[in-house]
């Protein structure tokens, strides 16, 4: 799938949310270069993430915005998860990894 279809199918679960009157957060797509998982991390799969992540921050249609990849990303080396973070695989959040996840969140979502 085109970032561009991946924004699409949100677009409609959007919609479709706000259609029943409820609120709708977006949470951005976490970093995976480097991961253990052979074939899985592509430059090309790192430009949709980085398409969709612009759009989910920027788009204005979610009623709020969760940052998980600022959360765990490496300062250095944004298209990996932190070192201190990962389990191992290099796509994964260690318990660390998942705290500052949760931090993330701004609990006065669920007020």
């Amino acid at each position: 799938m085109s970032a561009e279809e991946i924004i699409a199918g949100m677009k409609q679960i959007i919609a479709r949310v706000h259609q029943h009157g409820a609120k709708i957060y977006g949470a951005t797509l976490t970093p995976y270069e480097g991961t253990t998982l052979h074939g899985f991390y592509q430059p090309a799969g790192e430009a949709k993430r980085e398409a969709v992540n612009a759009w989910i921050r920027s788009g204005g249609s979610f009623d709020a915005v969760i940052d998980f990849d600022g959360a765990v990303r490496d300062p250095d080396h944004p298209t990996r998860i932190r070192a201190d973070y990962d389990v191992g695989d290099h796509l994964h959040p260690n318990d660390a990894g998942y705290r500052a996840m949760g931090d993330a969140v701004d609990l006065k979502l669920f007020e």
